[in-house]
């Protein structure tokens, strides 16, 4: 199972900042360790083009030249360096590789070990977002699909971090063929909620059962308005009950359900699945670290059944980005 890396840049953070940038660092030595079936590979950088595709070219420059104003900078909660634009170029990279992969590599199942940056509007970066992967990932598989195939691609964003996807809900508002669905704290970040397609939202200390039942009508619910071509999966390990920021109460058992249910959800329709970890801020680290590398075990599994279709029904799809 490919999966796609950009932990190299590592952010300068002030100290005491809130922000666990260590963890994508731990996650891939883990997988490293214990799942040697995922190949990790470094991501290579969104261009210019592609960002172009969800993002206002002036905010891309002023990401890439450092003319942010403070109050732009202070949004997205990352002080600007050099190593602040090429790993949010990177991380966006990973999720159109993971994407690219799934739908076109024949992987069926891929990843991106960072990504997940749902904050991030067309015009403006939030919440540790500079640039919306999903998006972006989502907007140029479009793009690529589009060369060999009539229909356009339905695209479906199951956003399953504890915070509500704001920007990515505001960038599809008005696009037919994306299914944007965020089940998230209600009275959690952002407050100011956008309006996706598909709003699930959660009271604080909701339980595995309680979240469970809810992701069921969710999928129930998308299954009978959208029929997608493609998931993109954000499986923000914040719900977790040791989380500093999540407010919910699941148990690792809860979220390795909850996973475990998108997965066998796409598998059944063989809708294939790109997946991005989005939020995780356990009070401690090696929680939110677990948490993700339960996500790959349960990936691997499904991504395993799609290597065992025949191969017709499962060959790469010829591709020249």
């Amino acid at each position: 199972m490919r999966a796609f890396y950009s932990d190299q840049f590592v952010l300068p953070l002030p100290p005491g900042h809130r922000f666990p940038m260590a963890k994508y660092r731990l996650l891939r030595d883990r997988l490293s360790a214990e799942l040697p079936g995922v190949s990790l590979d470094a991501a290579l950088p969104a261009s210019d083009g592609e960002l172009a595709l969800v993002h206002m070219p002036s905010y891309i420059q002023a990401v890439a030249q450092g003319t942010l104003t403070d109050a732009q900078q202070k949004e997205i909660g990352f002080p600007w360096t050099p190593a602040m634009v090429e790993r949010s170029r990177r991380s966006t990279g990973a999720t159109v590789m993971a994407a690219r992969a799934a739908l076109f590599g024949g992987q069926g199942v891929s990843a991106n070990l960072a990504g997940g940056t749902h904050h991030a509007y067309a015009d403006r970066g939030s919440g540790f977002c500079v640039f919306n992967d999903a998006a972006v990932a989502t907007r140029l598989m479009q793009a690529e699909w589009g060369r060999t195939h009539k229909q356009p691609l339905n695209v479906a964003i199951i956003d399953l971090d504890v915070h509500q996807g704001n920007g990515t809900a505001s960038i599809f508002e008005r696009d037919a063929q994306v299914f944007t669905l965020s089940m998230h704290g209600a009275r959690n970040f952002p407050f100011n909620k956008e309006t996706s397609d598909l709003d699930i939202e959660l009271p604080d200390g909701c339980d595995d059962t309680a979240y469970l039942d809810a992701l069921e009508h969710a999928l129930t619910e998308l299954e009978a308005r959208f029929q997608p071509g493609l998931v993109i999966y954000l499986a923000g390990a914040d719900p977790h009950e040791g989380d500093r920021l999540g407010r919910l109460s699941l148990t690792f058992d809860g979220l390795e359900a909850r996973d475990r249910r998108v997965f066998d959800w796409a598998w059944s329709k063989r809708i294939p699945l790109a997946f991005s970890m989005a939020g995780g801020y356990g009070k401690e680290m090696a929680d939110t670290v677990q948490a993700q590398v339960n996500t790959y075990r349960v990936a691997y599994a499904y991504w395993r059944r799609w290597q065992n279709l025949p191969k017709d029904l499962n060959k790469p799809m010829e591709i020249h980005p």
